[in-house]
């Protein structure tokens, strides 16, 4: 932990707290931050999860490590952009970033790919290059998408005024903003091109704002586009620098950041917010309470019944439907270079039909993934191989219908049942499978648990990381790993082994994090049983196929 955050347990708060934070995600701590430096404010923010920085946080398994929300940021990569100006601000110019290569992301259907760079001159002419037709269309697009963000600006510029002069002046400011925001992208996009190509190509990125272009907003779609558009970059360090950054500058002001920290409500006293009670029944008191802990677990969890305002959010906060979730592999491989698979993001799609492959996926958990995102963050931070040499790190998301897992959604972490495993082991290989396809280098992970929306600490899913256990195959004269299983293998050229070779991807491999330690399996490569002698999991390697 850094010296501002500190645990709940060693935690003796002493009062005089001008203000309580409740989350300590990136919203919270920049409002945190703002706060004490330019009003000199003494803030407490109060974290349940045992680390502090929401989506910026990071974990550790077997000697890795992996961010949980952050995969590359737009804008801030370039000196003096707006991006950067406001990271700076906030962390005092203390967090660094490593910019990403001109082209940052590859998009893949089925098999063809498109590679665009950064910038809006060097996109223009990619996109101009792979659809040589559609220049007119290349151009309106990218108009219609500064237009939305210029728009956006003024209509952003409502939440800062003085409320009377917001009250007077704001329906003119967010009339040109909500014109684009209510139109659909994918109808807008069909407005543009006829090419479904094109179509496919310009909303690809639809799952960094959540949903298909069927069922987005055009403006959210357009700042996304915007904000990536200049160029992408990763905080050197990796992603929990972000909240470090931020830190020093709470604590300055006589603040802290405490984790651990549970909060079951706030106290209102005649109709206004006077502190929280924690889980543990203490009561901490401050003359504000800033919640980031998301509308909904405010209004419905945090506010007392009769709070004025609480019923007439959660009326309106029924009517919003959840928003696309998704599930992530975390991959760990033993390598002395995290750029083998390059750097660049891959977005991997079936074909060029965004909205049809959800609403397959929706109707059928077994059909084909709608979409799969890999991330190369060891390759990304520059400090990676230093940290942790001879490592490296890859990350595989996909939209998944939330529906899926609801049912474990109030199940002790791991205490959800065998139903529960089997269905994120099934997620698991889906994964695994996705990213041999996507890197192409006919490697199997030697075994790794799926992640899920309902995991603890991570609503991004649960932790997921390759490993090795002791094992013996008798066909093999007790080898200790597939790998080595493989080298002694590699002269059998039997039929029945070579047909074990050839199913052997269908079954979980040695070293699966699922193994019970007297499980009899098929050898990873063989397909002869092998006997796993202890169920401990340790870093793994992958191995050729």
């Amino acid at each position: 932990m850094t010296p501002a955050v500190e645990h709940y347990r060693r935690f003796a708060p002493g009062g005089g707290y001008d203000t309580i934070v409740v989350g300590s995600g990136i919203g919270g701590l920049t409002a945190a931050a703002m706060l004490a430096r330019h009003g000199g404010r003494r803030v407490l923010v109060l974290e349940r999860h045992t680390v502090a920085g929401g989506f910026t946080h990071v974990f550790h398994r077997g000697g890795f490590e992996w961010d949980t929300g952050v995969h590359y940021v737009g804008g801030v990569g370039v000196p003096g952009s707006r991006e950067r100006a406001v990271f700076d601000h906030v962390t005092e110019g203390r967090l660094r970033w490593q910019p990403m290569p001109e082209v940052f992301e590859r998009f893949r259907f089925g098999d063809r790919e498109y590679r665009i760079p950064s910038g809006e001159q060097p996109y223009r002419e990619a996109l101009c290059a792979y659809f040589p037709r559609e220049r007119r269309a290349i151009d309106r697009y990218l108009r219609a998408t500064r237009r939305v963000v210029s728009c956006g600006n003024l209509y952003f510029a409502t939440r800062v005024l003085p409320r009377p002069l917001a009250r007077l002046l704001g329906p003119l400011l967010r009339f040109p903003f909500l014109r684009h925001a209510r139109q659909i992208t994918g109808a807008r996009l069909a407005r543009l091109t006829a090419d479904p190509a094109l179509r496919a190509l310009l909303a690809a990125q639809w799952a960094d704002y959540g949903l298909p272009p069927g069922s987005s907003s055009f403006g959210a779609h357009a700042i996304v586009a915007q904000h990536f558009l200049p160029g992408a970059a990763y905080p050197v360090g990796g992603a929990s620098r972000i909240a470090a950054s931020i830190a020093p500058v709470i604590a300055r002001a006589g603040g802290a950041i405490v984790v651990g920290a549970e909060v079951a409500s706030v106290l209102v006293e005649r109709g206004t917010a006077v502190g929280v009670r924690m889980a543990d029944g203490r009561e901490i008191r401050a003359r504000h309470v800033v919640s980031d802990a998301g509308a909904r677990n405010t209004y419905a969890r945090l506010l007392p019944e009769g709070c004025p305002g609480r019923a007439a959010a959660l009326a309106e906060l029924a009517g919003v439907p959840p928003s696309v979730a998704h599930v992530c592999l975390y991959v760990g491989l033993r390598s002395d270079d995290p750029a083998e698979f390059g750097v660049a993001n891959l977005w991997q799609f079936p074909d060029h039909d965004h909205d049809g492959n959800w609403e397959r996926h929706l109707a059928d958990e077994l059909a084909p993934l709608p979409g799969v995102f890999v991330s190369f963050p060891a390759a990304k931070d520059p400090t990676f191989a230093q940290r942790y040499p001879g490592r490296a790190t890859i990350q595989v998301l996909a939209p998944a219908a939330y529906a899926r897992c609801a049912p474990w959604q109030d199940a002790p972490w791991q205490q959800r049942g065998d139903a529960y495993d089997a269905w994120k082991q099934r997620w698991r290989q889906r994964l695994v499978d996705a990213l041999e396809r996507a890197v192409r280098r006919g490697r199997t992970p030697p075994g790794s648990s799926a992640a899920t929306p309902t995991t603890p600490g991570s609503s991004v899913g649960a932790s997921a990381w390759s490993t090795r256990s002791s094992a013996r195959c008798p066909r093999c004269a007790a080898a200790s790993s597939a790998a080595r299983c493989r080298r002694r293998c590699r002269r059998a050229t039997s039929p029945t082994t070579n047909t074990a070779r050839s199913t052997a991807s269908a079954t979980p491999p040695h070293g699966s994090a699922c193994a019970a330690s007297a499980r009899q399996r098929p050898c990873a490569t063989c397909g002869s049983p092998a006997r796993t002698s202890s169920p401990r999991a340790s870093p793994g390697r992958w191995s050729p196929a």
